[in-house]
């Protein structure tokens, strides 16, 4: 093997060895990325956002960490779609002084509700594609739910208010035919008129002086992140490949054996193809019919002149003493000169190998 193609197939190799880890060890940001108002797939928001800047509602996204929020002095509503699902003691603080805070994807049991349900408001009927339910929450702090538990609930905490959804999905980009769960949400967050955030930090997304303050502003810094166990392992595997390819060949270049063309084979199978797709199996059985009757007839020493079918007969019932049925039979489908079906072809084909066996 030449020296370029060992070393092409070197780096193909290397490269095959680097994306395969790379598929294993690279982070999966879908979860991250659900629930995002910059997400277009299902379970996204935007779709939901944007329907609340077409009200003329007054919202924003938070690209910061939960703890510069507290900077704040209006009142504010916070909406979080699949973060945390419990209340910390940070976030009860905040809600305290006056604050609305919205967790949608708040966890809950499983119960016996059906998977989708339409549940009444006065937006109109939610779709709700959950079976979670909260079964502790009582009449009073229930806002949406059926006899088996809360699917929305609210609690207060002194000037302020936490609403709990179990489902992530109460008005993601899935239930855009479904207007009436965007409008129940947007009746959620609005409640009190205070100023709407859309926390997304939870998903990933930071202002630039917050990446610079957490150090992920630069290269430098992306890669002292990065961890060095994916790295270690792929340059292991290209220093193993590079070594053995330098003591060890791939293997001695085979010639490929060129098949020879048999050109009346290919002739034959070329006209067959054309015969079939025209349907003319008429023109088949006379042509072959001829040539099957020759080589009898030649078998039988009755020369090169096609005889008719009666004094063929008296001939091979003279010269074999065989039964005459198989040999009838091939030579009046053979005058008939009408198209047969390909099943019937395939037969009258066989009868004449049977003949050619008796004849010899």
């Amino acid at each position: 093997m030449k020296r370029p193609n060992r070393l092409a197939w070197i780096g193909a190799i290397a490269l095959l060895a680097m994306v395969l880890l790379s598929l294993f060890a690279a982070p999966n940001n879908t979860k991250l990325n659900a629930g995002s108002t910059y997400n277009r797939a299902p379970d996204g928001y935007g779709a939901w956002y944007a329907f609340m800047q077409q009200q003329g509602t007054s919202i924003q996204r938070w690209q910061k960490p939960f703890s510069d929020i507290q900077s704040e002095n209006s009142p504010i509503t916070l909406l979080q779609v699949g973060g945390e699902t419990m209340l910390g003691s940070q976030e009860r603080k905040w809600v305290e002084k006056g604050n609305t805070l919205v967790i949608l994807g708040a966890g809950a049991r499983v119960t016996e509700a059906e998977f989708s349900t339409m549940q009444k408001s006065p937006q109109g009927n939610i779709k709700i594609d959950t079976r979670r339910r909260n079964e502790k929450a009582n009449s009073k702090q229930v806002d949406l739910g059926d006899r088996f538990g809360a699917v929305v609930w609210k609690e207060n905490y002194k000037q302020g208010k936490v609403i709990f959804s179990t489902t992530p999905y109460l008005a993601a980009n899935a239930y855009q035919d479904n207007l009436s769960n965007f409008k129940y949400l947007a009746s959620l967050v609005t409640e009190k008129n205070n100023t709407i955030f859309v926390d997304e930090y939870i998903h990933g997304y930071k202002d630039a002086d917050v990446r610079k303050k957490e150090n992920e502003g630069d290269l430098s810094s992306f890669f002292a992140k990065t961890p060095l166990l994916p790295i270690l392992v792929q340059v292991g595997i290209l220093l193993l490949v590079l070594i053995w390819a330098q003591n060890r060949r791939f293997g001695k270049p085979v010639a490929l054996d060129i098949p020879v063309t048999d050109n009346s084979e290919a002739y034959i199978q070329a006209l067959a193809g054309v015969l079939q797709k025209a349907d003319t199996t008429d023109f088949v059985v006379e042509m072959v019919g001829k040539q099957e009757q020759l080589q009898l007839q030649k078998a039988l020493g009755l020369g090169q002149i096609l005889l008719e079918r009666e004094a063929l007969i008296n001939f091979w019932i003279e010269k074999t003493g065989a039964s005459t049925a198989e040999l009838d039979t091939v030579l009046k489908l053979q005058s008939r000169k009408q198209p047969i079906s390909e099943q019937d072809l395939l037969s009258w084909l066989g009868k004449w190998g049977t003949i050619r066996l008796i004849r010899n």
